[in-house]
């Protein structure tokens, strides 16, 4: 005799075994068991992802809007007129009241002295360098300012400072007439 035989004749003998009302009872938990693996197994996942779809479809839309942003922006900046470099490196002298950033122009290129620049400011900086100069970062070398702040309201209320250098490319000469 097998294995499984001898099992399924054991579980034979013992269902035999018992009451009418036993018999019943166990039917019944079997049952139940039954139809909680079929719930565990096949409902409950799909009633989890009908449950978060509304959160994953903002998830998608917001990723989307992103994405359409990134692409305008890039569109734009491939569909510029390239600027002289004349041109550029007025635009950035432009750019540059502050005397927490100096300019200095070394041929192709421009080295950018930055003493105690906020964040927001330089990243400002940055961004309107590279949409209306064109001027493209090629090195960074940035510092976290530890100047210490009067008290400790300002110091919780001001932005974080830099220090370092930025070499920044301009574009090619013969870009424009």
């Amino acid at each position: 005799m097998s294995a499984l035989t001898q099992i399924r004749t054991q579980a034979l003998a013992r269902w035999q075994a018992l009451s009418p009302r036993e018999q019943r009872g166990v039917s019944v938990l079997g049952a139940l068991l039954a139809v909680l693996l079929f719930w565990s197994i096949t409902i409950a996942p799909a009633l989890n992802t009908l449950r978060d779809s509304d959160n994953r479809r903002a998830q998608i839309g917001q990723q989307q809007a992103h994405m359409l942003a990134l692409q305008s922006q890039a569109q734009a900046l491939q569909a510029r007129t390239p600027l002289s470099r004349d041109e550029a490196l007025r635009t950035l002298q432009g750019l540059t009241p502050s005397p927490q950033i100096q300019l200095n122009v070394q041929g192709e290129r421009i080295s950018v002295q930055l003493k105690a620049v906020p964040a927001p400011t330089l990243a400002n900086w940055l961004t309107q360098a590279r949409n209306q100069a064109q001027a493209l970062p090629v090195e960074a070398h940035l510092t976290r300012d530890n100047a210490p702040a009067t008290n400790n309201a300002t110091a919780a209320n001001s932005a974080v400072l830099w220090d370092g250098s930025l070499v920044l490319s301009l574009p090619n000469r013969g870009a424009a007439p």
